[in-house]
């Protein structure tokens, strides 16, 4: 079987001849440890890296070319040099202070929207859908060389809460919601009229394999939003975009959120958004996840990388567990976020060898 039909059968529930061998991704600094660890120094990016290790995606699934986020996007700059740590403006248009070396969280200075002026000024230079660029003249050819190579394609369709946050900060985004809900929805509902201006202008005629959303909206206690007002504001939205979706042929909606998810999950699978990825095993059980909502659930992740800082019994163990979610269907197992620096390259091809028994 190809990657496609494994990637396509095991979100469908359907046997396949095993499941698909991916992953999601390494820190930069990873990568740069094991290059003094024995990986050849030009595997320097994930899907180099996914290549090297013999992995079927997930940095390596191609993204049909329709840009449904900002665009064009700010011009990244240093705006003042400290030596370790620099002040720079961000590909968000995001002021920020960051450590020279690091993918730790920026510490934040000033984001572009801090009023309703800002919104209008950037949702006229940044949000438009009939920017020259943002839809790939070539998307038929596209899936057909993915198609071809036995690859699945899949389009991003957005997100109505994680980029607000990103461009408004946690705190102005959170007082807006309660002070100013008209305002927060109003951006909402653009954010969704975008996405679907550009999804009618693309999908028709293409056989796309899943929708891929971006939301990271909870920390490690829950989310950053109440259940109530995600149903309020962002569920109605939702379910126009993957109305549409079914339209096209596409019903596997995989949601990118980090942190605990299980208070929002009934909310997504309403809205029609079906599959969890990459569940943080720190703050997402998969096991409640698939108890309490069965054969409703797709599951992308799970796997724990801080048992792979540890030593093979740990990596042992924690195959053994998945092993189970395995076993279930409807699950591919991956990392439960990007492959941080303390695990050693010895650690992740064990991982790597343990994981391929039990798919």
């Amino acid at each position: 079987m190809t990657t496609r039909e494994r990637f396509n059968g095991v979100l469908h529930w359907q046997k396949t001849d095993r499941i698909p061998d991916m992953d999601f991704g390494y820190w930069t600094e990873t990568l740069e440890i094991w290059h003094q660890q024995g990986l050849p120094p030009e595997i320097d990016d994930n899907v180099k890296a996914e290549k090297y290790f013999g992995l079927e995606g997930t940095d390596r699934i191609p993204t049909l070319g329709v840009n449904v986020v900002m665009f064009p996007e700010f011009e990244e700059k240093i705006i003042e040099d400290h030596g370790d740590r620099k002040i720079i403006q961000d590909r968000d248009g995001i002021i920020c202070e960051v450590l020279k070396h690091s993918s730790t969280i920026p510490r934040y200075i000033k984001f572009p929207i801090e009023s309703k002026a800002d919104w209008e000024k950037f949702k006229q230079e940044r949000l438009n859908p009939q920017t020259p660029g943002r839809i790939q003249p070539d998307l038929a050819q596209q899936v057909a060389l993915a198609h071809a190579a036995g690859m699945p394609v899949r389009v991003h369709v957005g997100s109505l809460y994680g980029w607000l946050r990103n461009w408004m900060g946690v705190e102005n985004m959170s007082i807006a919601i309660m002070t100013e809900p008209d305002w927060v929805e109003e951006m909402m509902d653009y954010l969704m009229n975008l996405t679907l201006t550009l999804l009618e202008k693309s999908l028709p005629g293409l056989t796309i394999d899943c929708a891929w959303w971006w939301e990271d909206m909870c920390y490690n206690h829950g989310p950053l939003i109440s259940p109530k007002l995600f149903q309020q504001m962002m569920v109605p939205r939702y379910k126009e975009i993957t109305a549409y979706l079914r339209q096209h042929g596409i019903d596997v909606n995989i949601l990118d959120c980090d942190g605990n998810i299980h208070e929002l999950v009934p909310e997504w699978l309403e809205a029609g958004i079906n599959c969890m990825f990459p569940i943080e095993a720190a703050h997402t059980d998969p096991f409640r996840l698939r108890n309490d909502f069965g054969k409703e659930v797709l599951l992308i992740g799970a796997v724990d990388k801080i048992q792979l800082s540890k030593g093979f019994d740990e990596i042992d163990r924690e195959i053994e567990k998945i092993a189970r979610l395995v076993d279930q269907g409807g699950f591919i197992p991956t990392i439960d976020h990007r492959v941080p620096p303390d695990v050693s390259l010895k650690n992740y091809q064990y991982y790597l060898k343990k994981k391929r028994e039990i798919l």
